[in-house]
């Protein structure tokens, strides 16, 4: 069996003790059974870091880190990273920052860890690359002569191609993603929009099968939805949750990245309107809403900081009373496994983005569920997740009254339809759990390039895909 080589921005703990990320639990298993190394980034010990893969072994898997002197990591990561793309895939191109120092870094951290990781590369070594952070490394090691099949998934969404070409550097991102043999996505939106993205670039044909001929060459695009591990998920909430006591009130709970793709301003406003429309619920329920900090030294992240503290006050100043606290807002990082006490104590889970590429919220929420007494899931139709979990509630995060009646609805939803909408949604990610998402990606890269990928053929093929949103400003 070959070995399975994985790069993204982040590696993993040398020492295995902070291995809880969702990343790193959905690839552990397929590193350790077939010998794998995990190839990412470390803080440069000095302002000459080293040019060389520095090689640590861990009993199952190793890992790989490179270094980047910190101004090169800052253009890199907090620049066109971070205020180029992300803004632009969430199709908020209001927040672009073009900046020359920029796309120049992004473009040598890509050919710097090529170099590195050619040197480490066996011929039979499979290569899977994470996220938009490193989308030019299939082209830099084919470059460097590697001829490894080697495989992409992008966690966040893709936009359509009117917002795509916003980007400076759109043409190079079509060509670089072109580089690779199979590319993966959360949704079949995403999908979609590669298509019409690589028709309308490079000239790409969709072949009957599925995948893309771009010059003679087949790429393979397929969805798979990422997800998490459900059963350990349900049975870390149901231990935890036997040691706290449950919320006086019904509890609205929302956890999300500070960010502004997550539609908090738009939750806040959706819950100021269902308070101010349904008196009756003054002081009989609570929203919850933990925020931790997110890339505090770029201004955007600032702002909405600014904007969900300037509402949060404004709620609790125009509706609270003395005993109680209508919005509670926590603006750090809580343990895991008290978050998944939370969700099962949680009547209404808020899941509002204005784009997402999956959201494994509202998945946590569903595993941590007793099935016995579950709760409800409000769920944004722009987050990847919709197009599997149906039966949660679906709603538009940019309609206040909309989500207002969602909530009332949730709160009163029968005990008999909250158990048949958990029961189809819990099923559906039981069969589909994170070992699965890694194991069909894996899969498909090992296939012969003319096989098509998982979930291409029910897609629309056959007619431009449609922008499925605009751009959100604010």
């Amino acid at each position: 069996m070959s070995r399975l080589v994985i790069i993204s921005n982040r590696a993993p703990s040398v020492d295995g003790a902070s291995d809880s990320g969702g990343l790193v639990v959905a690839l552990k298993d397929a590193l350790s059974k077939r010998g794998g190394l995990w190839i990412g980034s470390a803080p440069a010990a000095s302002e000459d870091p080293s040019q060389s893969i520095i090689m640590h072994e861990r009993s199952d898997f190793d890992i790989g880190l490179f270094e980047l002197e910190p101004q090169l990591q800052r253009d890199f990561y907090l620049g066109y990273s971070n205020s180029v793309l992300w803004p632009a895939f969430h199709g908020r191109l209001d927040l672009i920052d073009v900046q020359p120092d920029y796309i120049r870094a992004y473009r040598e951290v890509s050919k710097r860890v090529a170099r590195m990781v050619a040197k480490v590369i066996g011929d039979d070594d499979v290569i899977w690359i994470h996220d938009y952070q490193l989308i030019p490394l299939a082209h830099e090691l084919k470059k460097a002569g590697l001829t490894n099949r080697i495989g992409f998934f992008l966690h966040i969404p893709l936009p359509d191609l009117q917002t795509f070409r916003a980007i400076p550097e759109w043409k190079d991102i079509a060509g670089w993603l072109a580089s690779y043999d199979v590319i993966g996505f959360q949704a079949k939106r995403d999908v979609a929009h590669l298509i019409d993205i690589f028709r309308h670039t490079l000239n790409g044909e969709l072949r009957f099968n599925g995948n893309m001929s771009i010059d003679g060459k087949e790429i393979s695009l397929g969805c798979f939805p990422i997800s998490i591990d459900v059963q350990g998920f349900a049975a870390m909430a149901a231990e935890t949750s036997r040691k706290v006591e449950p919320p006086a009130l019904p509890r609205l709970i929302g956890v999300d990245r500070l960010d502004y793709s997550k539609g908090l301003p738009q939750r806040l406003a959706g819950y100021e309107h269902f308070l101010e429309s349904n008196p009756g619920y003054h002081c009989k329920v609570s929203l919850l809403q933990i925020a931790p900090p997110s890339r505090d030294d770029v201004e955007a992240y600032k702002e909405i900081r600014a904007e969900l503290e300037a509402i949060t006050g404004r709620i609790n100043g125009r509706f609270g009373t003395v005993d109680w606290v209508p919005l509670h807002y926590i603006h750090r990082s809580l343990p895991r496994n008290e978050l998944a006490a939370l969700y099962r104590y949680s009547r209404l889970a808020l899941v509002t983005p204005l784009f997402d590429g999956m959201n494994l919220v509202a998945k946590e929420y569903v595993a941590a569920q007793d099935s016995a007494d579950p709760g409800v899931l409000l769920l944004s139709q722009f987050a990847g997740a919709a197009e599997e979990m149906k039966e949660a509630l679906i709603i538009n995060p940019h309609d206040p009254q909309g989500l207002a009646k969602a909530i009332r609805r949730g709160l009163e939803m029968p005990l008999e339809e909250r158990r048949e909408r958990h029961e189809a949604l819990y099923k559906r990610l039981a069969d589909n759990d994170v070992s699965k998402w890694s194991e069909t990606f894996i899969k498909q890269l090992e296939l012969p390039v003319s096989t098509p990928a998982p979930e291409a053929m029910p897609i629309n093929l056959d007619r431009r895909a449609r922008p499925l949103m605009q751009p959100q400003h604010r």
